[in-house]
């Protein structure tokens, strides 16, 4: 089976409006920026994005927003872009806040196939309204159900051929997670490899679970905020 794309714009032809999608990244670490890019080529709309947050207001997913192709956000964070609170506000965007170490743990168990968990976060605020309740031990917990997607879209450091990923440091975050949570996973690599040159040892998601690689390029790698710490005269 041959999982080798040319580019962003091959790999993403088939996701079509409606779709849910994981992407993959932390704030605007290790996102997979050509990814994002051809799905504002495609013009697909519709969209549910699963991602820790929505972008910038012009990098990221915030490029999807401004062209109103997302109907509606899972995350955890979004406090860095103004296009999300305005869409929010005017009623444009459907948006599900999750706890942070539950949306991490709902993909996990997305990846593993376990529909549901128990989880004491959120117990006695609004995050726990409709949901089932349970006592263990005396202790409440809500239910939550796992997530799972269409596709997922995650950015790795190497790949191979066969679609085993190597992720440099922080840049793993939710994408590892991610990547076995998709009916059909595609990563974009910066090094693109011939299977049998990455050591098994360092092999973050095995190849098994990604359907789809490709050799991404023009990578920026923004951060969302430059601390500068300079020493006192």
């Amino acid at each position: 089976m041959n999982k080798v794309y040319n580019n962003a714009l091959c790999a993403t032809l088939d996701i079509q409006d409606g779709a849910t999608i994981m992407v993959g990244g932390f704030g605007l670490n290790g996102i997979p920026e050509n990814c994002i890019a051809a799905l504002v080529k495609h013009g697909v709309k519709g969209l549910t994005c699963i991602s820790n947050n929505a972008g910038v207001d012009d990098f990221g997913l915030g490029l999807l927003l401004i062209t109103k192709q997302i109907k509606k956000m899972i995350s955890s964070y979004v406090g860095e872009n103004a296009v999300f609170e305005k869409q929010l506000l005017n009623g444009e965007l459907e948006v599900d806040l999750i706890p942070q170490g539950t949306l991490a743990t709902s993909i996990q168990m997305g990846g593993m196939g376990i529909p549901a968990y128990f989880t004491p976060a959120g117990y006695g605020t609004e995050i726990a309204v409709g949901k089932e309740v349970r006592e263990f031990n005396g202790k409440m917990y809500l239910m939550e159900k796992a997530l799972q997607a269409d596709f997922t879209l995650v950015k790795a450091w190497k790949g191979d051929k066969a679609g085993n990923l190597v992720f440099r440091k922080t840049t793993r975050n939710f994408s590892t997670s991610m990547a076995k949570a998709g009916t059909i996973t595609i990563a974009e690599v910066e090094e693109l490899l011939e299977p049998g040159m990455i050591d098994p040892d360092d092999v973050h998601v095995a190849g098994v679970y990604v359907h789809r690689i490709f050799q991404g390029s023009n990578y920026e790698k923004r951060i969302e905020r430059r601390t500068v710490c300079m020493d006192k005269p």
